[in-house]
């Protein structure tokens, strides 16, 4: 049994997932990348950006893209991609809330 068997590895339930079907086993990585680089754009986007320059933003998501490879790297043991959507779940049901409220008083106002 060589070393870089996976079953050696305990990986977290996401990655484990891609890893175990054989339409994903391949591409593990790179899918776990794609979904956390999405994942984190939502959070992002929904929590945190502001209207910025277009160089600042870029700037933004070139950091972001590579902060996405560490935090690959982590996902790897730690449930990343779960704590990701959990956020954007959150922030979902939250902008939500905050646009009906809105609606709302500008109803009453009227």
């Amino acid at each position: 049994m060589s070393n870089t068997d996976s079953s050696q590895f305990h990986f977290s339930s996401y990655p484990q997932f891609l890893l175990d079907h054989k339409w994903s086993s391949d591409h593990m990585i790179i899918i776990l990348y794609l979904t956390i680089v999405a994942l984190s754009i939502v959070v992002y986007k929904l929590g945190f950006a502001r209207k910025l320059p277009p160089l600042k933003s870029l700037i933004i998501y070139v950091l972001l893209l590579f902060g996405c490879i560490i935090m690959t790297i982590l996902a790897l043991q730690l449930p990343i991609v779960g704590a990701l959507t959990i956020a954007a779940v959150v922030l979902i049901i939250y902008k939500l809330r905050l646009y009906q409220s809105k609606r709302r008083d500008d109803q009453l106002k009227m």
